[in-house]
Parts: structure tokens; sequence; C-alpha cells
């Protein structure tokens, strides 16, 4: 009897989002058409070097497929622009998924940053940077020249990474469906000001994690993580606010889908000009 009445819940809430679902497709819907034309109105523009955040799950009343999603964005980009997004291999922190002794592979090891960046990462003519803990795929007429040499660097997302060179070419910053907090290019923001702000970005010593390369060999890259301490105390409503007071925060919606767009130097300058103020972006600070 017990199992009965804790299925008959179960149930019901299944059949509420179903009709939830079926409402919003038919109330709030959009195509990849719209999606491309809501993108453009937004400001994302030919020729944008474009880093995305997204989740499928926030595409409530979408009319395609992931596949569709990367169209659409690829479509406003080109012909001279770039498509990034972050294909990090773990959920969690990067120091409890080095204990793991993983192997990276680029080709092969998927991205838990959500269905879209999975199927992006295996899409035609899209590279994928070698770097062990926080890989980038890429598309692009840029995609060489930001995803060169990631593996090498000493950090994963210092100046000489995908993320420090989305700075360098005042790339934007798009979250489809997802907070701001899901930010990975923070991390080159905490790195850059970890001098100004005293407080240590990562954890003691270096890390050396295996990495398959296209020949399949197996190479050690060497290099520093952010700490363990930071996990789960990064705290962005400082920054947000910031960047709502300089008019830098856009934020518009199609159908159910929020979006949120920032540009990476904006954010950096915001958290800078925090910084010096001694606001800073933890919740033990």
């Amino acid at each position: 009897m017990n199992a009965v009445a804790r299925a008959v819940p179960w149930k019901v809430k299944r059949w509420l989002r179903r009709i939830q679902a079926a409402y919003v497709r038919t109330v709030h819907p959009f195509s990849p058409s719209d999606l491309q034309a809501a993108l453009r109105q937004f400001g994302i523009a030919t020729g944008d070097v474009l880093m995305v955040h997204s989740s499928f799950d926030a595409f409530q009343g979408f009319r395609g497929s992931p596949a569709d999603v990367i169209a659409a964005l690829e479509a406003v980009v080109a012909p001279e622009g770039a498509l990034i997004m972050p294909t990090l291999p773990f959920t969690g922190s990067a120091v409890e998924y080095a204990s793991q002794d993983p192997i990276f592979d680029a080709e092969s090891t998927p991205s838990q940053m959500g269905l879209i960046t999975e199927a992006f990462r295996r899409s035609p003519g899209v590279l994928r940077s070698w770097h062990p803990t926080h890989s980038v795929a890429i598309w692009g007429k840029r995609a060489e020249e930001l995803v060169s040499d990631h593996h090498l660097a000493r950090t994963p997302c210092g100046p000489d990474t995908p993320y420090g060179r989305l700075m360098d070419l005042r790339g934007k910053i798009l979250f489809l469906g997802v907070p701001a907090s899901t930010m990975t290019f923070f991390h080159f923001v905490e790195e850059a000001l970890e001098p100004q702000t005293r407080v240590p970005v990562f954890a003691p010593g270096e890390y050396a994690l295996r990495v398959r390369t296209a020949t399949g060999e197996i190479r050690v890259a060497k290099m520093r993580l952010f700490a363990l301490r930071l996990a789960g105390h990064r705290d962005g409503a400082p920054l947000i606010a910031e960047l709502k007071r300089r008019g830098w925060w856009r934020k518009r919606r199609i159908g159910r889908l929020q979006m949120i767009l920032l540009e990476a130097h904006d954010v950096y300058e915001a958290a800078s000009d925090l910084a010096r103020r001694g606001v800073l972006c933890y919740d033990f600070c």
C-alpha cells in the first residue's frame, strides 16, 4: 500500500510536467529561425567571438534540437567570428577530478557542461583544446588561434588560454537558460586579480594530468588547479550588481528561454573596480 501511495504522486507529477510542456509548446513556441533573429536583435553580430553557456532543458517551447541551436549560433557569428563552448570533463572541482587520475582525450572524453556542448563537441569543423580540466570546443575562423597550446598553459584559464584570448579579442559571453554563475571566464578574472585581492586562487603545488593526443600518445600536462576551498564559495552577486549599475548587463527572453549577454572585457573591468574598492566575489570575504 505504501509503495502504491508513493507511486501516485510521482505519476501525477509526470502528468503535470507533460501538461506544462504541451502548454509551453502551444503558447510560447519558437523556431530555430526565431532564435537566430532574437540573437541578432540581442546584439550578437557577424565577426563576434562568442562563448556560450547553456541548458537545453530550459529551451521549453523550442521547435528544434541541440543541433538547431548550434546552427543558429554559428549562423549569427559567421563567417568571420567564432563560437566557443567550455567542455569541462567533470562537475564539481578540478582538484577532485584530478585525484581520480583520468586520461583526457579531446576526441572522446565527453563534456559535462550540458547536452548542447556535447553535441557541439561532436559537430563537423569543431576543434577542442587538449586541456585536461578546462577544455573548450571552438568553431569558426579563429578556432586554431584560440585553442593552440592550451594544454601547455601553467594554469587552466590564464592569459595564454582560450579564456584569456576571449578577453583580448573583446569577446562576448552568452547564457542560454543558465545563470551567470556558470561563467567559466570568471576563473580568468580571479586569476588576474589574485595579486590585488590576496585571495589564494590555486591549490598548493602542481598537478600532473594525463592527456591522450590525436596520435594516441599519452603525455603529461603539469599545471596548477583552482583551490578546492573556493568551490561553493564564489558569490557573483556583487559583480552582477556592478554590471547592472554600469548598464553592462543585458537580459531578454525568447519564449520561456532567458538569455543574458555580457562582454568579457566589461566583466573584467567591473570585477577589477570592485576589487580596488575591497569588494570581492566570495562569501567568506
